[in-house]
């Protein structure tokens, strides 16, 4: 109030009443109060306790200021609408002034003036109570009145202390970002503030509070980035000051109050947050918001300006201790029972990232360190341990290598002190670490067999050992899941025989335990793995897996599977109880049986199906074929309704895997996300994805008819499209390389062993045979996942697939090369595509790392189809490149909506890193790599046109390969070494499957292939290039052979040799493909050329070795086909016409015939009806004269066999006597004769001979009849028949009383009958001589056993060599057609022939004269354990005195 208002007052009033001015309050203060030294600085200190009393202090100062005048109004300090215009000297010395008046330090009352106006800041917009931030129009204030403050600092105006003190006073109404813009504004630190409080408890509450609300009120506030700054700062600074090198809260000394201060807020949090967790708050709560924003604290970024200190990497070790150790209320017993709900993806996220970001900080070997120790010294709480472990191993694939070393340390550590620690620590982590599936760590069952299975464990030191080992284990068995008791079981630890009392006890534990359970042994799938921790899947939800598995195997191998056969025999209750039922689920049953019908046919037939259960199901079906139009619609519903259950959290989890991928630098937040869709992708598939490894087994696939059940295909699409955006949208801001490792990362979530096969068999859909419809982002997804999977393709197991294929298995990366296809112009358009995008990204993705990894990650296959496309569909990319050609790799204008695919393509082949590539010698391109690209081509469906086509051709082998050095893929420039790949080539591609005619119910046919016609007329152009080259005229020099027949040779070589059906048919095979390329070169190549100046035969080596050697051996009876006989005769007409002398080049190789290759001559009989004209008519026009003498003797022996046949008396029969005996067999086949005695006793006595070379020929065709049942009809004759023949012809030859024997005696040595006959008759017959022999037996003339000594040495000898090709199971085909027809007794079946045999040597025997046993005793040296009862009777006999035979009883009846 001003003086004349005080004084108006008190004249009104009375002197009691009148109000004394402030001053004149002080001033008789004064008066009254003596000096003294210390009475000014007592003043003072009452003057601050009065202003710091709860009064109003602007009525105070304006009380002060007297009446109203033009000055400074102390309280517009705070409005900065009124004090904008005020400059901060002005406010100073206003309150230098009011300081004066009031006899207190202007510091006391500027730093008082500036805490009320902050309290007024503060309450201004309502209770702060909920608030720790401030407004938009408070902070306007607060900065004004901070800039005062700023300057009254400045000039030694303000005191930060009694601000402290007077902000503590009304703590209730501060805001935390007042605090915060105190400390950044450097007006008061948060140091000062906090020390300043003398009740350190209450400042934790008041942070603790503050802390929670700013974390809760972060995420909806519109100030997010002043309230994460504050956030930042207030935890570096707790971080520095808890967290000082010097600090060591353990110890007994006190503590710096900061540092213990923030030390217990940053406690206080974490334990807050831990219990949220632990109590489980729902999302989007106070709790819940408060936990989230507190871990985020932990982020890497938050300690940037501290990185010189150790103060983070204490803090967060600290941290990671008090998670593990957080209320150890577990025990172990609990962790064994529940630890397969801690896995990473059933790990509350927030915790996992808290773990994902702690570890940040540290590296895996600290990391694995730490938990080895705070193991070893604390309590610990094993959820929290355990969770760990699995986000280690997920997360930093550097530590999967480090748990297994530690485990093993634990191991080693437990068996040698019998420390039960360390061995629950090691089988708790291993099964944890385990839990997290193959891509990460081994599965339980195989690391159990690994560390217990061998000699090698630790376990196997002593008896100890073996008790502590199976006492641990006993003592589990209680509270661990049925599958690692089964585990154990069925992988048991090697036990020496003297303790397997010790497994047997353990054993008989876990199976009563697994009783208890209701979990049988013997109810487990055919196909059930051990490997996963989870629940264990009912029996009859594993017979459907197992039906589906066994059918698979089934499919590809033909065969019931062996699995399904064992558990027939010793699994009974499984296989009659849940496995046939789930096989015999009724259907309707396809019209052309599918290979489940064919499964249970084959069961069926081996008595594996009990006949009522067929019945039955049988009657099902049929039931099901009735109602299908009523219940097929219903089926397809309840299907459709349950495909969409799981898919929903996989969609949502490959959703939350995109967006994480936007930033590359989150490694840990990337692995997560597939650690989460890897979990989803169990229910997705309908089970829980195994856990085992799959990379010792092979993957079963069928490329023909690639088939996905729906469930599977959803998932497999759902992956595969998900990849696909992904990359699409990775790459539009980012090139392969710097979008971090996402791809990786979920490719192996895609390579679980149940899931990679439905992955590989969609991309088998999709490339092989819908690849022309696929679109463009689909191209570049399924490329760079194709790329991905060839990365990991040392862990990944090898793919097996039907037709077509070849035999071994191959690799994935091997896998999808074969997929790509050039059939058509769409597959050749398609393939263009697929491989640029695979190699640009290849290129893009690897561009930093070495040439030998680049290498590595690409497929030479693929690199080399590329070539080949571009190079036939760019005449452009023919021509040199020109060396400034340096284009980068065409990524990115691939991802362009309107990419020009073939410019990307002729881009990346002038690409300089790419040209380089190419110069390893596993990329280069060769010449019999081309020949197998181009073969596949379909000239009809091309998009080259012919002549393009042949233009392509022409220079590819002639200007491209032919020049081209062998080293890089080429042919020096020799034109026969191309002939000779190309014949190579050839060989093998008619042999492969895609050169047939392939159906499912058709056998396979050998027929003129797509694209083998094109390629086979070049070589048949470079053929006759040869033959009319340099070396073409005829030298003087020997022939060197012809490159032909080498490549034959080596081939042959080659093959595995041996009688089994499937050694046949493979030589058989190659053979008729050799034979058709044979018949379609020019015939001078079989005969050759004559050497010039030399009255020689052309050389016929080679051919005569190739009849002799292959071609016999796959001849039907005694002769080669028509084809292949007109073909050397046609040869050996063009050989005449060359030389000077063409009759006596003929009679050189016809005579070189007889001796060398008698096979030619007697195929040139059985066709000369229709091969005589051609000779004739091609000798008489070519060479103008008569026959030449050994064609006129051909013509000589087939007039005397059709002679014999003949009423008139016949023609004299030429020489050889083995030629004219063919001539007459052929002619007696060619006239289905019933009988031929009569035309066979015409033959007088030079005959005798011819009649022995007959019998041979009819032993041929009745052998022939028996093989071939339904051959062709110039060539065979049914059995019957065939017997007939040659009982009248032996009964010819022992009436005669001509020696046969012989012919059951060839040998090659000698010269004699063996050289000429065993090159007429395949290897199968001559062995099969012995059933010729004893079907003859009714026939034998008994008196010749007296009469022959060497009879029954024959006889002995047959019947042994009989049982071998029994038990060699040589027979087999024989007893098919003795199955058909049994007529005859004894003859067509081998079982009745060899016991008709042996009763007849058992009969015999005894009657043979002494001479006949001189040789027996070599038999039976060699044979001592054919036939016992034979081989007594021959000792026996063997051994009798000289005049036995006189004491013989006459055989009378």
């Amino acid at each position: 109030m001003s003086d004349s208002q005080v004084e108006g007052a008190a004249s009104t009033s009375g002197l009691g009443s009148r109000k004394r001015r402030w001053t004149e309050l002080l001033a008789g203060r004064v008066k009254r109060q003596m000096y003294s030294p210390g009475t000014e600085q007592k003043l003072q200190e009452s003057a601050v306790h009065l202003l710091r009393r709860h009064l109003n202090l602007n009525d105070l100062l304006l009380e002060v200021e007297g009446a109203p005048r033009k000055t400074l109004c102390l309280n517009q300090l705070i409005d900065p609408e009124a004090c904008t215009n005020l400059s901060s000297s002005l406010i100073g010395s206003a309150l230098r002034d009011q300081a004066s008046r009031l006899g207190v330090p202007v510091a006391v009352l500027s730093s008082r003036l500036v805490a009320s106006s902050i309290t007024q800041i503060c309450v201004s917009d309502g209770e702060p109570s909920h608030r720790v931030l401030l407004s938009a129009e408070q902070r306007k204030k607060l900065s004004s009145l901070l800039e005062v403050a700023q300057y009254l600092l400045a000039h030694s105006m303000f005191s930060r202390f009694s601000l402290c003190q007077e902000l503590w006073e009304v703590q209730g109404s501060l805001l935390l970002e007042v605090v915060w813009q105190l400390h950044i504004q450097n007006v008061v630190s948060f140091q000062e503030l906090l020390e300043s409080h003398a009740d350190m408890q209450a400042t934790v509450a008041w942070l603790f509070r503050n802390l929670c609300l700013l974390c809760e009120e972060m995420e909806a506030s519109p100030y997010n980035d002043i309230a994460s700054a504050m956030l930042s700062d207030l935890v570096q600074m707790f971080v520095l000051r808890g967290f000082q090198k010097n600090s060591d809260l353990r110890r007994n000394v006190e503590p710096e109050q900061m540092g213990q201060l923030a030390f217990v807020v940053l406690q206080r949090m974490l334990i807050f947050a831990l219990e949220a967790l632990a109590a489980g708050m729902q999302d989007g709560s106070p709790q819940h918001k408060v936990v989230k924003c507190w871990f985020g604290v932990f982020c890497g970024h938050t300690y940037d300006r501290m990185i010189s200190t150790d103060s983070p990497k204490r803090f967060f070790s600290h941290t990671l201790t008090q998670v593990l150790t957080h209320k150890p209320v577990l025990r172990v017993s609990d962790a064994v029972q529940m630890q397969k709900e801690w896995s990473f993806a059933k790990t509350h996220p927030l915790l996992t990232g808290l773990y994902r970001r702690l570890f940040t900080m540290l590296s895996p070997e600290e990391l694995v360190g730490h938990l080895q120790e705070v193991l070893e010294t604390h309590e610990v709480n094993w959820q929290h341990v355990l969770s760990c472990v699995s986000t280690l191993v997920i997360c930093l694939p550097e530590a999967q290598q480090l748990v297994k070393d530690w485990v093993a340390r634990l191991l080693a550590r437990a068996f040698e002190n019998c420390d039960l620690d360390s061995m629950v620590t090691a089988f708790l982590v291993v099964r944890q670490a385990a839990l997290e599936g193959p891509s990460v760590f081994p599965s339980y069952a195989d690391w159990f067999q690994a560390s217990f299975g061998s000699s090698r464990g630790s376990h196997c030191c002593s008896k100890k050992t073996l008790v502590f080992l199976f006492k641990f284990l006993s003592d589990l068995v209680p509270f661990e899941a049925p599958r690692y008791m089964q585990a154990h079981i069925l992988h048991p630890p090697l036990v020496p025989s003297k303790y397997r009392s010790l497994l047997t006890d353990y054993v008989t534990l876990a199976k009563t335990r697994l009783a208890d359970l209701k979990v049988s042994l013997e109810n487990m799938g055919l196909y059930e793995d051990l490997s996963s921790a989870r629940d264990v899947t009912e029996p009859h939800s594993q017979a459907h897996q197992d039906v589906e598995k066994a059918i698979a195997v089934f499919e590809h191998t033909g065969r019931i599977p062996s699995a399904v056969m064992e558990a027939s025999i010793f699994r009974r209750p499984y296989y009659t109880a849940h496995f046939l039922p789930a096989l015999l689920t009724p259907r309707v049953l396809p019209k052309t049986p599918d290979p489940r019908a064919a499964l249970i046919e084959s069961l069926r037939r081996a008595d594996k199906i009990p006949l009522s259960l067929y019945s039955a199901y049988c009657q099902a079906c049929s039931t099901a074929e009735e109602k299908k139009p009523e219940s097929a619609a219903p089926g397809m519903k309840v299907e459709a309704v349950c495909a969409e259950g799981p898919l929903g959290p996989l969609a949502a989890a490959l959703r939350e895997l995109r967006a994480a991928m936007t930033d590359p630098t989150q490694y840990d937040v990337v692995a997560a996300r597939v650690a989460v869709v890897s979990e989803r992708l169990g229910a997705a598939l309908g089970r829980a994805e195994e856990d085992g490894s799959s990379g010792g087994s092979q993957i079963q696939l069928s490329v023909l008819t690639p088939g996905l059940e729906q469930q599977e295909r959803e998932v497999a699409d759902l992956l595969l499209t998900c990849f696909c955006q992904n990359l699409i949208v990775a790459s539009s801001f980012a090139s392969p390389d710097r979008q971090g490792p996402w791809a990786s990362r979920l490719v192996m979530a895609m390579c679980g062993r149940r899931l990679l096969p439905v992955v590989l068999t969609r991309l088998c859909q999709l490339l092989r045979h819908q690849g022309p419809s696929l679109s463009a982002s689909h191209v570049l997804g399924l490329a760079a996942l194709v790329v991905h999977l060839a990365e990991s393709r040392s862990v990944l197991p090898e793919v097996r697939v039907g037709l077509p294929a070849p035999a071994e298995g191959l690799s994935v990366a091997e896998f999808f090369s074969s997929l790509l296809t050039f059939r058509t112009s769409e597959t050749s358009l398609f393939c263009l595509k697929f491989c640029t995008a695979v190699i640009s990204y290849s290129l893009c993705k690897y561009s930093s790392l070495s040439r030998d990894t680049l290498c590595s990650c690409l497929s030479p296959a693929l690199v080399k189809k590329f070539q080949f496309i571009i190079l036939r569909l760019f005449p452009e990319a023919r021509d040199p490149l020109c060396p400034e050609d340096t284009a980068d790799p065409p990524w990115r204008p691939l991802c362009r909506p309107s990419a020009d695919w073939q410019q990307a393509a002729l881009c990346l082949w002038k690409q300089r890193t790419f040209q380089e590539l190419l110069k390893e010698k596993e990329f280069h391109l060769t010449y019999r790599d081309w020949l197998r690209l181009e073969l596949e081509i379909q000239p009809e469906v091309d998009c080259l046109s012919d002549t393009e086509r042949w233009d392509f051709q022409q220079w590819a082998i002639h200007e491209y390969f032919l020049p081209k050095p062998s080293a890089a893929g080429g042919c020096d420039g020799d034109l026969q070494v191309a002939c000779a790949v190309l014949v190579d080539v050839l060989i093998d591609f008619r042999q492969s499957s895609r050169s047939y005619n392939y159906s499912e119910n058709s056998d396979l046919v050998l027929s003129g292939c797509p694209g083998n016609r094109d390629i086979f007329s070049r070589l048949q152009e470079m053929a006759a290039g040869l033959e009319r080259g340099p070396g073409a005229p005829r030298s003087r020099s020997p022939p060197q052979g012809h490159f032909l027949f080498g490549v034959f040779r080596r081939r042959l070589q080659a093959l595995a040799s041996g009688w089994d059906v499937a050694a046949r048919l493979r030589r058989q095979r190659e053979l008729l493909v050799y034979k058709w390329i044979l018949l379609g070169l020019p015939p001078s190549i079989v005969v050759g050329r004559p050497q010039a100046g030399q009255p020689a035969a052309p050389d016929c080596t080679e051919f005569f070795h190739l009849v002799n050697s292959e071609l016999r051996n796959f001849s039907h009876g005694s002769a080669l086909t028509h084809d292949l006989t007109v073909h050397f005769f046609r040869g050996l007409l063009s050989a005449c016409s060359q030389s000077g002398d063409p009759s006596l080049t003929a009679d050189l190789v016809l005579t070189a015939c007889q001796t060398e290759c008698p096979l030619v001559l007697t195929s040139a009989l059985l066709w000369w009806p229709r091969l005589e004209p051609e000779l004739r008519s091609r000798w008489r026009r070519c060479l103008q004269g008569p026959l030449p003498q050994e064609l006129q003797r051909l013509w000589e022996a087939q007039r005397f066999g059709r002679s014999c046949l003949l009423p008139d008396t016949a023609s004299p029969a030429p020489g050889p006597a083995w030629l004219s005996a063919a001539a007459l067999y052929f002619e007696i086949q060619r006239a289905g004769k019933d009988s031929v005695k009569s035309q066979l006793e015409r033959l007088g006595c030079q005959g005798e001979e011819l009649l022995v070379f007959l019998f041979f020929f009819s032993l041929m065709g009745l052998l022939s009849s028996h093989l071939t049942p339904h051959g062709r009809p110039r060539q065979a004759v049914d059995t019957p028949k065939a017997l007939d023949i040659c009982a009248e012809i032996l009964g010819c030859l022992e009436k005669r009383r001509v020696s046969w024997l012989v012919l059951f005696q060839l040998t090659e040595t000698g010269g004699g009958l063996g050289h000429v006959l065993l090159r007429l008759a395949p290897d199968q017959y001559v062995r099969l001589l012995p059933f010729a022999f004893y079907s003859l037996l009714s026939y034998f003339d008994e008196d010749a056993l007296t009469r022959e000594d060497a009879f029954l040495h024959v006889a002995v000898d047959m019947y042994l060599k009989l049982i071998r090709l029994f038990v060699a199971g040589e027979t087999s085909a024989l007893s098919t057609v003795a199955s058909r027809s049994r007529e005859r007794r004894g003859q067509g079946d081998p079982v009745g022939l060899i016991t008709e045999a042996r009763r007849f040597l058992l009969r015999s025997i005894p009657r043979c004269p002494k001479e006949s046993f001189s040789n027996v005793a070599e038999l039976l040296a060699t044979s001592a354990d054919c036939d016992p009862d034979v081989r007594a009777a021959l000792l026996s006999r063997q051994q009798a005195g000289p005049d036995a035979d006189l004491y013989r009883e006459p055989r009378l009846f």
